[in-house]
């Protein structure tokens, strides 16, 4: 439901200035512009778009609309009504979270109530179906249709998987007018010959990819033949990407369609309101990393959802303690029933964390969702996509954040380039981050507190201010409130526990990491440049950041002395770093493979005893043929 009308009558705003520019699917597809979806009635209340007085839309329509907090469309669904309302096949590709299944409902159910013929005929087969890949997106679409419609003119089933047949055989000899549900399950009952789809007026097929991608293809092709055999109905496709293989589709079943893209023109695939940060951790601190940007970024009166790649990575994370707050888990391995409560329950508010697979990534539609966790760069950009879009819903702003390790480098640098977008790195939140975090979180807690109340706990409180200073009463208090009840310390470069990140400062443009190897033994002695975590240079190559134990900390305070070259101080911020690049060679070797990043490491120099430039080197070839860095050294 959308509740906030300030962030609504935002979007809208933001509809005048969007480009909504259409590109043709073949050369047969229309070329209406898309600013036609307006109607004919121009008044002045009508000069927005996205004005109810532009649509053929009932008072009882409108009036549904504006109980959810709807009072103006949004440009996706401007730019289709007009082409949906007359019956045309259409094709739309817009962002994740911009409105899309209002795009189809909107006009179809208003298209139906106006030739209403005043009888509902018992055992009427569906003038419309919705197909959707997973059972969440299916009820988020029934819901769309029945938040809109008259259900004592229209008669909306759900069908998927997971529920008894019984009931949907009943509904289907009781007469249904829009039939929603997920392929397998339609294509089951169309094979009984339960499901009669020959009669179907309008076939709405909503994220196309999505179902072809987890193998969707066959059930769809048999669906759309019973749909069109003897029958020429309208077809709707409407998703976030559009890849060949469902233009193929859309050519195979679809005459002339209009095809609406509200996205190609433009770089960002992802929803404009998303704020993408990038972190970067080791796989063992994960957990607690994840439960400090809960913290951090969404807090206890926030909504946050972590997605994890597979089910086991989800139940371990749901239980973890590292989440200071209730969180639930939600994967394809709970049944039906759970998984509708559980997120009925987070849209409620009664828990603030939802650690799921892809099975939520597509059909969540709460507006209110503040902080989305990936726990690695998917393979799929598509998946990124939508993953991020479950945040930065309906106008309102929210926050992505990926964490990756240094494999992984090159699979962020492929999600930035297809889904253009450009991440923020960040580092892991830090103490005085999460305090303050907390304190707010505190903070809202006691507000929330009835002043009814207060009088009853008054003399305890004068008690304790007798026995303890007020200040350490008030600080122990907003830490158990906020639940931040530890705090460690992190590396800025690496995140890991119990490490401090230094960098490293020189006067001109470094080659290679080993200059700076070099200076760091010369400096505080081998043993402390053995036990170095990490070592990357800086993007100016004029620098670089390493990790150091913690504990060395007040030995580096001592013994470091600044050159009038290199200076080394304690990170309060992360510089930008050197991008890895596996092609690129270090140490004047054409041919040597060992002069790359230390061959695995992805742009991070382990200190790794005899091998790369993290220890003592013996062989020549670490330094490349005589035209590179000393090639007939042995150790540095």
């Amino acid at each position: 439901m959308i509740s906030d009308r300030s962030e609504m009558a935002k979007m809208v705003s933001l509809s005048k200035k969007s480009a909504k520019t259409e590109q043709p699917l073949s050369d047969s597809s229309t070329s209406e512009s898309p600013n036609s979806s307006v109607g004919e009635q121009q008044n002045g209340e009508g000069a927005n778009p996205g004005h109810f007085s532009n649509f053929t839309l009932s008072e009882d329509v409108i009036a549904r609309l504006q109980k959810r907090g709807i009072t103006h469309l949004f440009p996706v669904q401007v730019s289709t009504f007009r082409p949906v309302y007359k019956g045309k096949d259409v094709i739309t590709q817009a962002r994740t979270g911009s409105g899309k299944t209002l795009s189809f409902s909107l006009p179809i159910v208003s298209r139906l109530l106006k030739n209403y013929s005043g009888e509902q005929i018992r055992g009427r087969t569906p003038k419309v179906i919705v197909l959707a890949p997973t059972r969440e997106l299916a009820v988020q679409i029934y819901d769309d249709f029945v938040s809109i419609s008259d259900d004592s003119k229209l008669k909306i089933e759900r069908f998927y998987g997971g529920q008894s047949y019984d009931p949907q055989e009943t509904a289907i000899r009781r007469g249904i007018d829009i039939l929603v549900g997920t392929p397998g399950r339609i294509l089951d009952l169309c094979d009984k010959g339960k499901l009669i789809l020959s009669k179907v007026n309008h076939v709405i097929l909503d994220e196309a990819d999505r179902m072809l991608e987890i193998g969707f293809k066959e059930h769809m092709d048999k669906i759309l033949a019973y749909c069109t055999e003897d029958n020429k109905p309208q077809m709707l496709l409407f998703s976030a990407t559009m890849p060949s293989w469902v233009q193929e589709v859309a050519s195979k079943y679809m005459k002339k369609p209009k095809s609406i893209n509200m996205v190609s023109n433009q770089a960002n695939k992802t929803s404009v309101t998303v704020n993408h940060l990038a972190i970067r951790c080791m796989w063992q601190n994960r957990n607690d990393i994840i439960g400090d940007i809960v913290q951090q970024y969404s807090g206890r009166h926030g909504r946050a959802i972590v997605f994890t790649q597979t089910k086991v990575q989800a139940n371990e994370l749901s239980v973890s303690t590292s989440i200071n707050m209730e969180a639930q888990v939600l994967h394809g391995d709970i049944p039906q029933n759970q998984r509708e409560l559980r997120l009925q329950g987070f849209r409620d508010g009664k828990f603030q964390c939802l650690v799921a697979t892809d099975v939520a990534a597509r059909g969540l539609d709460i507006p209110e969702i503040d902080l989305v966790i990936q726990c690695e760069p998917p393979k799929d950009v598509d998946s990124y996509i939508h993953r991020s879009g479950r945040t930065g819903r309906a106008g309102r702003s929210g926050t992505c954040v990926c964490l990756y390790n240094a494999r992984q480098e090159m699979a962020l640098k492929e999600v930035e380039r297809r889904a253009g977008i450009k991440f923020q790195r960040v580092t892991p939140p830090q103490p005085h981050q999460l305090v303050q975090a907390a304190v707010s979180d505190a903070q809202r807690c006691l507000d929330e507190i009835p002043s009814k109340v207060l009088p009853s706990f008054k003399k305890y409180a004068k008690e304790m201010l007798e026995n303890r200073p007020a200040v350490d009463i008030v600080a122990a208090a907003l830490s158990y409130i906020s639940g931040l009840t530890e705090i460690k310390k992190r590396s800025l470069l690496s995140s890991m526990d119990g490490f401090t990140a230094y960098q490293m400062s020189n006067t001109f443009e470094v080659r290679s990491p080993y200059y700076f190897w070099n200076a760091l033994e010369t400096g505080l002695g081998a043993t402390f440049r053995e036990d170095v975590k990490f070592m990357k240079l800086t993007k100016d190559k004029m620098g670089c950041v390493i990790d150091v134990p913690s504990k060395y900390e007040e030995f580096i305070e001592d013994t470091w002395v600044d050159t009038n070259k290199v200076k080394l101080f304690k990170m309060t911020e992360l510089p930008e770093l050197e991008d890895y690049d596996p092609r690129r060679q270090y140490g004047g070797g054409n041919n040597n493979r060992n002069n790359n990043y230390n061959n695995r490491s992805n742009g991070q120099w382990n200190n790794g005893g005899n091998r790369g430039y993290g220890g003592g080197f013996k062989r020549k070839s670490d330094f490349g043929n005589s035209n590179g860095y000393g090639a007939k050294r042995t150790k540095y």
